[in-house]
């Protein structure tokens, strides 16, 4: 995992916006409807070029294929998996029962989307008896970048964490949610051995660590739900064991959705569990307006030598376009409160594609933004390490 040896790196999490075409084909194929493969081929192709080349322009360092491939950052592993049928009925967030006209806003919003509260379920004991889909995603990624002239410093590639499949696609087979957590964490082994072995970066993707908190066990205290994070973050290291720890790193969130997150629970309740993941860095959002305070926590709880941190700088819900003395900001405080210029790498809070068909953040509005990130971090680089940035 390359670091900020001579000035700020950049990255990203992960979705970025799917064209019209590719969004409606997607959502087409998850809800079963014969398309064509060769036309989803070529959308893809299309698509996984467009945003190599939009990363490339905004001054990403590390990047991805933007999960053109996917109909959703974690739903799709019901299509990669036998085991799966019917209608989850996933728990209303916290955010949602009390604010009912916050849910019809998204509604009228959203209205061609995605499956997310009602994916499919565990129906049946669940095996991933085929690699071939992460393997076409990958050799199209590498191929378009080729193509592109391997335009960045490293890729990268995301997968759900056994957590939020778990808490997505809910249980209805197994004796508990434990049993069904080690069967997950068994078969998404073989997608994050698939990536590792194809020479990227593994990225996996577990807002469950925080999100769920106000969702699926919104009743529990957060002692208790401390103690289901522990659980969840086991099952990340048995799925990622063998995987050296500077080729993986963890996505944790509190949902990217616009909304009051009143009942987010603080970083520094989490942050001990977090340090127990064996990865080599640790990506989470700082710059939304109910978590911009968390450095405090890295305070309270000081960061890892053996981590690198990916702090979110840019927000992921919002069309403000940051202006990059803003980032410049945020990266300095993120150096700060590290100790170490080189081991932070400046990114987004969240995806701005996690579902197809439900962006918050316009296309249009994704590259000014991601363009400012690269700005911001090269006005930061220049205060840092005392000299105009390389």
């Amino acid at each position: 995992m390359i670091a900020s040896r001579e000035r700020i790196l950049t990255t990203h999490v992960g979705s970025l916006p799917r064209n019209e075409v590719l969004t409606d084909l997607l959502i087409r194929r998850e809800a079963g409807e014969a398309v064509d493969p060769g036309t989803m081929a070529a959308e893809m192709d299309k698509a996984v070029r467009e945003v190599i080349d939009r990363q490339v322009a905004a001054g990403i360092d590390i990047g991805n294929d933007g999960e053109q491939q996917r109909v959703a950052f974690q739903t799709y592993m019901a299509q990669r998996m036998s085991g799966y049928g019917g209608e989850s009925r996933r728990r209303v967030g916290r955010d949602f029962v009390e604010h009912p006209d916050l849910v019809a806003t998204f509604v009228r919003r959203f209205p061609h989307r995605a499956r997310i509260s009602n994916a499919p379920q565990a129906v049946a004991e669940i095996a991933y008896t085929d690699t071939t889909a992460i393997k076409d995603e990958i050799d199209r990624f590498k191929r378009q970048a080729q193509a592109a002239g391997t335009p960045f410093g490293e890729m990268f590639m995301t997968a759900p964490s056994p957590g939020i499949v778990a808490t997505t696609l809910l249980n209805a087979h197994y004796d508990s949610h434990e049993a069904y957590l080690a069967a997950l964490a068994r078969e998404i082994r073989k997608e994050y051995l698939a990536i590792h072995e194809a020479g990227l970066i593994l990225q996996v993707d577990a807002p469950d660590l925080a999100m769920e908190r106000v969702m699926q066990f919104q009743d529990e205290t957060d002692e208790g739900f401390v103690k289901i994070c522990e659980q969840h973050l086991a099952a990340i290291n048995t799925a990622i064991e063998g995987i050296p720890r500077d080729r993986v790193r963890l996505h944790v969130c509190w949902g990217n959705w616009e909304g009051p997150h009143v009942y987010d629970i603080a970083l520094a309740r989490i942050l001990p569990v977090l340090y127990q993941a064996r990865v080599g860095a640790l990506s989470i959002e700082f710059a939304n307006p109910r978590h911009a305070h968390e450095y405090g926590a890295l305070k309270r709880h000081p960061f890892p030598k053996d981590m690198m941190l990916i702090p979110g700088v840019i927000e992921s819900t919002s069309n403000f376009v940051e202006h990059p003395e803003v980032v410049a900001m945020r990266i300095e405080q993120a150096v700060a409160v590290v100790g170490d210029r080189e081991r932070v790498i400046a990114s987004t809070d969240c995806g701005f594609g996690t579902f197809a068909g439900r962006e918050w953040v316009v296309a249009s509005v994704v590259w000014p933004k991601l363009r400012s990130l690269r700005d911001g971090a090269e006005i930061a680089s220049a205060r840092l390490w005392g000299r105009s940035a390389a």
